[in-house]
């Protein structure tokens, strides 16, 4: 009854509030409103300690749809934890998470946003590690470094904001194009979304933070952790418009965009998979954002987190009939064994494509469409169409080897959908991923816009993604003399599917030479003759001497006695 009752209160409590905040940011929106509330902790003389938090539609939306989303995987964890003995440790844990992802998302005050910044961090850490073996241990020290790189650029920023006045940054942001101390902040403010939204050259972590339990995934790629820098960069917007930083992001958004669909079709864990599909939309949101549509950038970010979060519940369900296995050759013909899942699998998978009226196509169909009337270079409108293109592959991939065919596992675990509370937990997400674009996209933008394009230009997001789809299948289809033929392409397989070799560059490249160069240091230094010749001898030295400075004052008389006696001995022996 005590498991029961921690998920079931905290579905129940997460839920009630994601609806008023829901209903509360639709109100907002309609009439317009922006509530600014500073609630003052501490005075002391003169000097004020208030905290601010800042309602706006936004705000009060991007919370209703974390809240949500993090309900029901509370709501999903019941059963897949089920097995674990401390439970409810890891829903303290989650629940402390989506806090702290709250505090960033209603701070406009950049000390504020540290607290919840820094919140999601340690948290994450904990909750990487949760299954407490070498390779979680060193995913979640790779998570936790590479997140505080973001956090020491954000203190950078609150430090050189010093200079302003105040921490809230909403009241500068629209001087902030035109004067370069601001531009400053907005490029540390920039590498700490980086970081935290894993771009390249910071992508390594969010593969290697699979190491997490399936639930944490579900609510880390969707609504909180990864979206934290999305968000803040929303919120600084103003300083990507028409400036050498927007350009900057563009290019490293498209890149870690490519990268990651790149990565995924080479990839055969089914987490990781989803994972890198996470990174490449990430990628996505991050460049329509550096070419000055927030509210494009926002709106895929609402629908991305209701499709990724019930992929990830499905994967989940799937690991967890499969034993724990993760390998998708493994799998095959799931279809016939856990046909609810499947349905939910597919649903999210067509979601994530573009699938015309699914959530994903509303937001995704308008990126493309804006990206092909903006006055891009040949580059970047390459890496949007391409990477869209790859993610229908890699998706399409992903169903054909565990969906279709045969069941390659062994037949000692039978599989089935009897899970009803995992399944209750994938049906609400799946209502929300067939409707939830349709309803955002009515919401946000009330008057509808027309982009008028060419014939070829407006169905190039189809062919791509057909071309995609064919390709996936056809990827799929390999049997194992195509295997060994790769091998004479090894090197090129190997630095696609590992990220560009990201991984190693970030870890063993980082700790390799340090680690020699602090070596040979020790060795010469503190083990070697300088620490011979230096403070160590000197120290000795001076100890012995005084030791026997102090043994000749403490024993005086006996040694002058003793002394007189040798003294007379050696006289005699001289004398005779």
């Amino acid at each position: 009854m005590k498991i029961l009752s921690i998920c079931l209160i905290s579905f129940i409590i997460l839920f009630f509030i994601s609806m008023m905040c829901f209903f509360s940011g639709i109100y907002f929106l309609i009439n317009n409103l922006v509530y600014f509330i500073e609630w003052e902790l501490l005075t002391l003389n003169s000097s004020s300690i208030v905290m601010t938090f800042l309602f706006d539609w936004m705000s009060l939306l991007f919370m209703s749809f974390v809240l949500f989303i993090s309900s029901l995987v509370i709501f999903y964890s019941k059963e897949y934890m089920s097995g674990d003995l401390n439970i409810n440790r890891f829903i303290m844990l989650v629940l402390m998470f989506v806090l702290s992802m709250m505090l960033l998302i209603i701070s406009p005050n950049l000390i504020s946003i540290l607290l919840g910044w820094d919140g999601l961090g340690l948290v994450s850490y904990c909750l990487v590690i949760y299954y407490q073996n070498v390779k979680s241990y060193n995913a979640g020290m790779l998570t936790a470094l590479s997140n505080r790189i973001g956090d020491v650029m954000l203190l950078m920023a609150i430090a050189w904001m010093l200079n302003f006045g105040s921490w809230n940054y909403i009241f500068y942001l629209e001087c902030m194009k035109s004067n370069f101390e601001m531009m400053l902040i907005g490029l540390l403010v920039v590498m700490a979304a980086m970081t935290k939204s894993a771009q390249i050259p910071f992508s390594s972590w969010l593969p290697a933070a699979m190491a997490a339990p399936t639930p944490v995934s579900a609510l880390v790629h969707s609504s909180t952790l990864v979206t934290a820098g999305v968000y803040l960069l929303i919120r600084f917007n103003y300083l990507l418009v028409d400036t050498y930083l927007g350009k900057f992001l563009l290019l490293i958004s498209g890149l870690t965009m490519f990268m990651a669909g790149l990565g995924a079709n080479f990839e055969f864990d089914l987490k990781k998979i989803i994972a890198l599909s996470t990174l490449s939309q990430l990628g996505l949101m991050m460049s329509i954002l550096a070419m000055g549509f927030p509210k494009l950038a926002f709106f895929h970010l609402l629908t991305h987190a209701l499709f990724k979060a019930l992929l990830f519940m499905c994967a989940g369900a799937v690991i967890h009939n499969m034993k724990d296995s993760q390998d998708i050759r493994n799998m095959g013909g799931l279809v016939n064994q856990m046909p609810l899942t499947s349905s939910c699998f597919n649903i999210a998978n067509l979601a994530l494509c573009g699938m015309p009226f699914l959530a994903g196509f509303y937001s995704k169909d308008l990126i493309l469409e804006i990206v092909c009337l903006s006055n891009l270079n040949m580059f970047s409108f390459f890496l949007f169409f391409f990477s869209t293109g790859l993610t229908v592959c890699y998706s399409f991939r992903l169903v054909y080897y565990s969906m279709s065919g045969d069941f390659y596992s062994s037949s000692l675990h039978p599989l089935n959908d009897e899970g009803w509370i995992m399944l209750r937990g994938m049906l609400g997400l799946l209502i929300m991923a067939i409707l939830g674009g349709s309803m955002l996209s009515w919401l946000i933008f009330p008057n509808p816009s027309t982009i008028c394009l060419p014939f070829y230009l407006k169905l190039l997001a189809l062919i791509v993604s057909f071309m995609g789809g064919w390709l996936g299948y056809e990827i799929s289809k390999f049997s194992l003399n195509w295997s060994m033929k790769s091998l004479n392409l090894y090197s090129m397989s190997t630095f696609m599917g590992s990220m560009w070799n990201m991984p190693i560059i970030s870890t063993i490249m980082i700790n390799y030479h340090p680690l020699k160069f602090g070596q040979l240091i020790i060795k010469s230094g503190d083990q070697g003759w300088s620490e011979y010749f230096g403070g160590q001898k000197i120290y000795f030295n001076l100890k012995s001497n005084s030791i026997l400075s102090q043994f000749l004052q403490n024993n005086d008389l006996k040694i002058y006695l003793i002394s007189f006696v040798f003294w007379i001995i050696i006289l005699m022996f001289l004398y005779i």
